[in-house]
């Protein structure tokens, strides 16, 4: 099976909607893991209109460089 990491920002409705997409692509051969270096995917998701959410999407981007391929 493959590995799904989601890092979740902003509000509850964030939280709501990124258990929904664990549970579309759990459908798909995915299980979530707390271990973002044992992902095979890794999603990001943030509330636009909370500004410091974005900005935190931003920094993980910098600091998760590392396990692009």
């Amino acid at each position: 099976m493959k590995k799904l990491y989601v890092q979740t920002y902003g509000c509850q409705m964030n939280q709501y909607d990124s258990q929904r997409i664990a549970r579309v692509l759990g459908r798909h051969d995915y299980v979530a893991t707390d271990r973002i270096e044992c992902a095979d995917l890794i999603l990001l998701n943030t509330c636009s209109v909370r500004d410091k959410a974005e900005q935190k999407v931003y920094s993980a981007l910098g600091n998760w460089k590392e396990y692009k391929k």
